[in-house]
């Protein structure tokens, strides 16, 4: 059975055998927004954080739809590339004390961006969590990245605090 995510597009189940491929696209994320960063630590990241209990997602456009000739990404024996990925997990919250949702990664490659992809993972993401019996669902996003603040603002979110950092020396 395919799970359609939205129209073109399904939605798969990853697992810890992904671990490089996330690693790949995390790395991917940063270099896009920061490509002068060094993104080496992501992978203690996924090595700390990708377990059964943290859902990975990974977005194909189906067969049948007029697919863009250069994917971004597969993993090891993977059939075709994935176009975007999700990964959730959990957070405490900071003001509250409570235990709820957190999407440790949204990613949409370039070329599939603004078709609704990432809408539908968050509804994914809000669905998930809702089923937990969550009451919120949290994320991080760089101040520098406008089309996806915009995206969440249009969806509801807001923000809740901001994370202050200062170069020392």
């Amino acid at each position: 059975m395919v799970d359609v995510l939205c129209p073109g597009y399904e939605i798969r189940v990853g697992s810890s055998l992904d671990r490089a491929l996330l690693v790949k696209v995390m790395q991917r994320t940063y270099k896009e927004l920061h490509p002068h960063q060094s993104v080496s630590h992501l992978t203690g990241t996924v090595d700390q954080y990708l377990s059964r209990d943290t859902p990975l997602r990974w977005v194909y456009a189906q067969e049948n739809s007029l697919v863009k000739p250069e994917l971004p990404f597969s993993g090891a024996g993977a059939a075709r590339s994935s176009v975007g990925c999700l990964w959730l997990g959990d957070a405490v919250d900071q003001i509250e004390g409570d235990r709820h949702a957190y999407i440790f990664l949204l990613y949409v490659a370039p070329d599939y961006r603004r078709q609704g992809i990432g809408s539908a993972l968050m509804r994914r993401a809000e669905k998930w969590a809702q089923d937990r019996g969550d009451r919120k669902i949290s994320l991080q996003v760089f101040s520098d990245n406008q089309p996806a603040l915009e995206m969440y603002n249009q969806l509801g979110y807001q923000t809740q605090s901001f994370w202050m950092t200062k170069r020392l020396g």
